[in-house]
């Protein structure tokens, strides 16, 4: 589903993120913003706006690297950080951080 939805978009970095019910079953799929070449900015409140809007009880955040490389990047872990304690807050699970870069993806969770 990720690797479909970031196929098109190759030419700059788009941050998005997967809705999930109570389950952890997915419900959606949300761009939330749209970058540059190399960088996405992103804040919380539009990323739980979107949560929030679509009832999530979790999230999973997913970007993409246009150069192909996934290698998670110090600031993609900081924003991981940022947004899965803002979302303690809300009470919005953030399960993973998804980099896709071609055919590849690459979990930050698992990296860490």
């Amino acid at each position: 589903m990720l690797r479909d939805y970031f196929a098109d978009r190759c030419d700059c970095e788009e941050f998005a993120i997967v809705t999930l019910d109570t389950k952890h079953r997915p419900t959606g799929l949300v761009r939330v913003t749209r970058g540059t070449l190399d960088a996405s900015l992103v804040h919380p409140r539009e990323v739980f706006r979107a949560a929030i809007a679509a009832s999530a009880s979790a999230i999973i955040l997913v970007h993409n690297h246009p150069s192909g490389d996934t290698t998670p990047s110090r600031e993609d872990r900081a924003v991981t950080d940022r947004l899965t304690e803002c979302g303690k807050m809300l009470g919005i699970n953030v399960l993973d951080h998804i980099v896709i870069g071609g055919a590849n993806a690459t979990s930050i969770r698992e990296a860490a």
